[in-house]
């Protein structure tokens, strides 16, 4: 039988984008290989059926009802392994669940950090409560009215409140591989430094360097073991954190640019405009306006 391989099209991705978030059903009959780059939102997956998972340079196999996580950091990809495979899965990228992300970043959550359990096993109820939830998702996802946006964003915490309160998620397994565990104390030392909340308590830990002299690792170690991990540099990781920070800094609050440059670890004004514009396009002054 010939593999069927999947990805999310282009029109996808771009209306998940535009509006934060989407809500599919997966038919009884899918099947095939679904590969995924790394992609810029979270997922989770309502599912029955088999699934072989490679994530990380690991393999998972599941089987039966269970509820799967994924993180915009960890590329993965999912083969179809039994007849019936059906379920639900919900995407959403971040800024849609956090508005200005001036709260503390999923990424950090038990469910989402890099290293956590990827999935965890349902019993019949827990199914039917999950699946009643996004039943939910997939009624209001086609609605039109002013409070569409606010019900959604409540109904995918919830979801996630949910997976919080399964015990299964006290049994993470831990940090056990150097790529993974030196790259989730790199994460959590990024996020560690936001929100911003005064323009005197500036960032303390600005450059892959400034990250590898505090992990007691050498950079290229760092860099080698983030991008095995991740698909991505450390640098880019920070640079992706520092324009998420400034732009809530820019559309929340009213400090100057100057004094945002600052917070945000550089020491022109100038250096700051230039790194903004070459990663969104738009100087910091037209972004906020």
């Amino acid at each position: 039988m010939k593999i069927r391989t999947t990805t999310p099209s282009q029109e996808f991705v771009t209306d998940l984008k535009l509006k934060g978030f989407k809500v599919i059903k997966i038919e009884p009959t899918a099947k095939g290989y679904i590969e995924y780059t790394r992609r810029d939102f979270y997922k989770m997956a309502l599912v029955k059926g088999k699934v072989k998972v490679h994530q990380a340079n690991e393999h998972f196999v599941f089987e039966g009802a269970y509820l799967r996580f994924s993180n915009p950091h960890l590329p993965y990809s999912s083969e179809v392994l039994s007849k019936n495979y059906e379920g639900y899965a919900c995407f959403f990228i971040e800024e849609f669940l956090n508005p200005g992300r001036h709260s503390k970043s999923l990424q950090q959550s038990p469910i989402f950090r890099i290293g956590a359990a990827p999935a965890v096993e349902l019993n019949e109820r827990q199914w039917d409560s999950m699946a009643d939830i996004f039943e939910r998702l997939l009624s209001e996802q086609d609605q039109n009215h002013d409070f569409k946006v606010d019900i959604i964003r409540t109904y995918i915490t919830l979801l996630i409140q949910e997976a919080l309160k399964m015990d299964s998620f006290q049994a993470d397994k831990p940090y056990q591989k150097a790529p993974l565990r030196i790259t989730a104390r790199f994460l959590e030392l990024i996020e560690q430094q936001y929100p911003i909340v005064s323009p005197d308590r500036p960032v303390q830990l600005r450059t892959a360097m400034d990250f590898a002299r505090h992990l007691s690792v050498h950079v290229n170690y760092l860099n080698r073991m983030v991008k095995d991990t991740t698909g991505k540099t450390s640098t880019e990781h920070i640079a992706e954190r520092v324009v998420g920070e400034a732009k809530a800094l820019l559309k929340h609050t009213d400090w100057n640019i100057s004094e945002i440059a600052h917070a945000l670890g550089f020491e022109y004004p100038n250096y700051f405009n230039a790194f903004f514009k070459k990663r969104t396009g738009a100087i910091p002054k037209s972004f906020r306006q």
